[in-house]
C-alpha cells in the first residue's frame, strides 16, 4: 500500500510535468504535495509497525475522494488521467480493511464521481466516459477485495502452518534433549558397572592370590603349635594366627564383595545391608580416626530391592561422608520406619554442600573431588527410583549433609535389632 500511494504521487508530477492544457497546474502541484505529505506519514506509522487512521478507514476514503475529485478538476475534468486514481485508492482499502469497507469506499467514490460530473456538467462526447470508470471501479473493487481476501485467509493458514511447526520444533528438540539425557544416563551406569565388575575382578584376583599362600603359612603356623614349643614361641604363633585369621576375613569379605550381582528383587533387612556396607567401607583408608555410630528402630521392617544394589548405594554415601569429614569426625547411620517407608539416613558433620552445587548434585560427572568420577551419587538415584524408591538430601555449608534413602516397607514382622550400637572405624 506504501508503494501504491508513493508510486500515485511520483506518477502525478510527471503527469503534470509531461502535459498541457491543465486549468490549473498550480493547484494540481499543491495538492499532489499534499497528498505526498499523506505518504510520508503513512510511511512513518508503516516503519513502527502501525497503520495511519486506522480507526476511521471511510474517513480516509472521503479524503481521498474528494483529493481525486479536486485533482481532476484543476486538470482536464472528467477525462482527466487522475481519475485513475479511484482505482488505487480501491486496491489500498481492499487490500488494508475488509470487503466490506472496500465496498462502502466504492460508493464514496461513486459519488465523489457524480458530483464531479454535475459541478463540470456533461459536455458532448463525454457521456460514455464516466460510466465507464464506474463500471471499471466496481470490477477493480470486486477483484481486488476477492484477491486480497485470498491472501489474508493464506496468510492466516501459514501463520496457523508455522505455529504448528514451531510447536513440533520445540517438542522434536524436547525430546531430542530427553533422549540425549537418558544415553547419558545409560552410558554413566555402563562405566559404573564397568568400573564395578573390574573391581570385583581385581579383589577376587588378589584374594586368589593372597589365599594361596596364606593357606600354606596357616598351615605351618598350626603344625608348629602342635609340636609344643616353649611359652614365649607359643605365644609368638598363637599371635601370628590370629592375624592370618583376620586376613583371612578380609579376604572373604572381597570375594564376597566381588562376586556376581543379583538382580532380582528379594526382602532385604536394611540392617544388614548397612553391616555389610559399613564392613566393606572399613578397609577405606580414610576411615580411621572417624566415629561411626548406628541406630537402628526396633520395629524396623524389610524392603523389597536388589540386595546387591541397595549395598552400593549405602556403601557410596558412607564413603561419601568420610570424604566429606575431617579426622575425628562423627558419621551417623539411622534407620527407621515412617508411614509406611523405611528410611536410612547417612549424616555426617563435614563440610556441607554449596548451595551452587545443589542443584548439580545428581547430574552424571559432576564432582567436587579430585580423585571421583561423578558417578556415585547419580547411580544410586537410578537404582533407588528403579526399585520404587528415591534419594533426598539436606545440607547446611560447614555443618555437615543428610542423605535420606526412602524404600516402602514390606508387610512383615518387625526385625527386632538392639538400637543405639556404636563402632571404632578403625580395623
Amino acid at each position: 500500500m506504501v508503494k501504491i500511494r508513493w508510486f500515485g504521487i511520483v506518477m502525478g508530477y510527471v503527469l503534470v510535468q509531461t502535459r498541457t492544457g491543465l486549468h490549473n497546474p498550480s493547484a494540481v502541484r499543491a495538492f499532489l504535495a499534499l497528498g505526498a505529505g499523506y505518504a510520508a506519514l503513512d510511511l512513518a506509522f508503516y516503519r513502527m509497525d502501525e497503520v495511519f487512521l486506522k480507526r476511521w478507514p471511510l474517513f480516509v476514503s472521503l479524503m481521498e475522494s474528494i483529493f481525486i475529485a479536486l485533482l481532476c478538476y484543476h486538470d482536464t475534468g472528467l477525462t482527466s488521467p487522475f481519475r485513475w486514481y479511484y482505482l488505487l485508492s480501491l486496491i489500498c482499502c481492499a487490500i488494508r480493511y475488509r470487503p466490506t469497507t472496500a465496498w462502502l469506499t466504492l460508493g464514496i467514490h461513486c459519488l465523489s464521481l457524480l458530483a464531479l460530473a454535475v459541478e463540470l456538467g456533461i459536455k458532448p462526447g463525454e457521456t460514455s466516459d464516466w460510466p465507464l470508470t464506474l463500471a471499471i471501479m466496481a470490477w477493480a473493487t470486486w477483484a481486488s477485495a476477492s484477491l486480497a481476501s485470498i491472501l489474508k485467509q493464506t496468510g492466516a493458514r501459514l501463520e496457523h502452518l508455522n505455529a504448528e511447526l514451531e510447536s513440533h520444533r520445540v517438542d522434536l528438540e524436547r525430546r531430542v534433549a530427553e533422549r540425549t539425557a537418558a544415553l547419558r544416563a545409560s552410558q554413566a551406569r555402563e562405566i559404573q558397572h564397568e568400573k564395578m565388575a573390574a573391581f570385583g575382578l581385581l579383589a577376587a584376583g588378589i584374594a586368589h592370590e593372597v589365599g594361596n599362600p596364606l593357606a600354606a603359612l596357616s598351615s605351618l603356623v598350626q603344625m608348629l603349635q602342635r609340636r609344643g614349643p616353649d611359652p614365649y614361641t607359643a605365644e609368638k604363633l598363637g599371635l601370628a594366627a590370629q592375624q592370618l585369621g583376620r586376613i583371612q576375613r578380609t579376604i572373604r569379605e572381597l570375594v564376597d564383595f566381588s562376586r556376581p550381582a543379583s538382580t532380582a528383587l528379594a526382602r532385604v533387612r536394611p540392617a544388614e545391608v548397612v553391616e555389610e556396607a559399613l564392613g566393606i567401607a572399613k578397609y577405606y583408608q580414610r576411615t580411621k580416626q572417624r566415629a561411626i555410630s548406628t541406630d537402628f528402630a526396633s520395629d524396623l521392617s524389610p524392603v523389597r530391592a536388589v540386595r546387591d544394589h541397595l549395598t552400593q548405594v549405602v556403601l557410596n554415601l558412607v564413603l561419601n561422608a568420610i570424604d566429606a569429614t575431617e579426622m575425628g569426625g562423627r558419621i551417623h547411620l539411622e534407620a527407621k520406619v515412617d508411614d509406611g517407608w523405611v528410611m536410612m539416613v547417612v549424616e555426617d558433620e563435614g563440610r556441607g554442600i554449596p548451595e551452587d552445587h545443589c542443584s548439580r548434585l545428581f547430574q552424571p560427572f559432576f564432582t567436587t573431588k579430585p580423585h571421583g568420577t561423578g558417578l556415585g551419587l547419580f547411580v544410586c538415584r537410578q537404582i533407588l527410583e528403579e526399585m520404587g524408591g528415591s534419594l533426598s538430601f539436606e545440607s547446611e555449608v560447614d555443618r555437615g549433609s543428610k542423605f535420606t534413602v526412602r524404600l516402602r516397607a514390606e508387610h512383615a514382622e518387625p526385625i527386632l535389632l538392639a538400637a543405639g550400637s556404636e563402632r571404632s572405624a578403625a580395623p
